[in-house]
């Protein structure tokens, strides 16, 4: 017997988790359509009706037990706000990243490479590439074509003080052309042989002595911050500076890309087939959308992964928060709610009513704890660990579609917290429950 209670309760909870898990995932129509259901049933009902009417009597007695059904509410609070925000700071990442380049541009790699940090293109490849058909020509009727290094340096970051990967990137002389979206919003260009930087806005407002007029001890050398560029997206992490004068610094003798303009669909797959068709150059290319996008995948996944397993356990506990809450306001309320059964309320309604008071507070969690996740975090900078080893610059972005999701947790946390405690006073023994005190 009881191996066969065990066995019910068992899948009774399996049963439970895969209605949640289909809750979670349900579209905002499906949702639409759940609670049109409900409110119908509410409303046209006899059944419906006297739940309505009993959870006006659980709700008004509230006030007399927001001590205990506050648990509820900031429990839930915290688990929405928590996964919200995780949830947003990987929504930003991948955004800021996705952000970055277009189908305009192309971008040119060692072949096999994932990324520009393992890539490695000889400077004689690069008069090869600049001979190849779809590359826009300037109005020098030269090709729009910029030969980069890409350089990892510390950096002191301003919120602890720790020394962070920061990427330095030296661009060629055509480089300004070639980026066209980065503009100078305070001083000016670095000038070409020497050692001048600008840096990007994320960077100035996540690291230490990048203001114009500072100088940074780079490569045992000097450079002196003479402008800050904006960009819009993952460039704004970086610092650049002339290509030639970097390779000198670091002694290097060979770019890590080299970015291209291509102008348009056609012009790129006319680059890219003549690139594959050359013998010479065992070279890889993709659009700047297409690179910067599949960049910010891995990362972007792993930050969401965990954030939804943070907000599963913090789940778990406001449950069984609710839980303890709405078993003992059903304790406390015994006498009434088996009153209300001897007077007529059977035992769909007497569920009901408890169910929809659950949910009530959980709607007020969830309301609450999306509203703190977006004021405190929305278009909060931050900064993690890119592709290429250096920090990208980042913003939070909360958007409705994550306060939705939120919600859709809080509503599921409530319909689990207040489902056996329902049943329980569904259950109750009219007698029994009339005796207690």
């Amino acid at each position: 017997m009881k191996s066969r209670n065990w066995l019910w309760n068992l899948l009774s909870i399996l049963l439970l988790a895969l209605l949640l898990a289909i809750w979670i995932v349900l579209p905002w129509y499906g949702v639409l359509a759940v609670a049109a259901a409900v409110a119908l049933w509410l409303l046209l009902a006899r059944s419906g009706r006297l739940a309505l009417a009993a959870a006006r009597i659980g709700i008004a007695s509230l006030p007399q037990r927001w001590g205990a059904s506050s648990v509820i509410v900031v429990g839930i609070a915290g688990v929405v706000g928590v996964l919200v925000a995780m949830l947003a700071m990987g929504e930003g990442f991948k955004a800021t990243l996705a952000s970055t380049g277009d189908d305009s541009s192309a971008i040119v790699l060692r072949g096999g490479s994932q990324a520009e940090s393992n890539s490695v293109i000889t400077r004689d490849q690069v008069p090869l590439v600049a001979s190849l058909p779809g590359i826009v020509r300037g109005q020098d009727n030269r090709p729009l074509l910029s030969p980069e290094m890409s350089q990892v340096v510390n950096l002191a970051s301003k919120a602890d003080g720790t020394d962070t990967n920061v990427q330095f990137r030296g661009i060629g002389e055509l480089g300004w052309a070639v980026h066209d979206k980065v503009r100078i919003v305070q001083g000016r260009r670095f000038g070409a042989g020497l050692r001048e930087v600008v840096v990007g806005q994320g960077a100035l407002g996540q690291f230490r002595g990048l203001e114009v007029g500072s100088t940074l001890a780079l490569g045992r050398e000097q450079w002196t911050v003479v402008g800050v560029f904006a960009s819009g997206d993952a460039h704004d992490s970086e610092l650049w500076g002339d290509a030639q004068t970097l390779a000198s610094t670091y002694n290097r003798s060979a770019y890590q890309s080299i970015t291209v303009k291509t102008g348009d669909k056609a012009g790129f797959e006319q680059f890219k087939a003549a690139m594959a068709a050359d013998p010479r150059l065992k070279l890889d290319v993709e659009t700047t959308r297409t690179y910067y996008a599949k960049q910010g995948g891995g990362m972007s996944t792993l930050i969401t992964v965990l954030g939804t397993v943070i907000g599963a356990i913090m789940a778990v506990g406001a449950v069984f928060g609710a839980l303890n809450t709405m078993y003992a306001a059903v304790a406390t309320r015994a006498r009434e709610i088996a009153t209300m059964r001897a007077i007529g309320f059977r035992g769909l309604p007497v569920v009901a009513a408890v169910m929809l008071e659950t949910m009530l507070l959980a709607l007020v969690g969830g309301v609450l704890g999306g509203l703190v996740a977006w004021l405190v975090f929305n278009n909060y900078s931050v900064s993690t660990l890119g592709s290429n080893f250096s920090q990208v610059v980042f913003q939070f972005r909360v958007s409705p579609e994550l306060l939705w999701s939120g919600l859709k947790w809080a509503l599921g946390i409530g319909l689990v917290g207040g489902l056996f405690p329902a049943l329980r006073a569904a259950r109750l023994p009219i007698t029994a429950a009339l005796r207690e005190v």
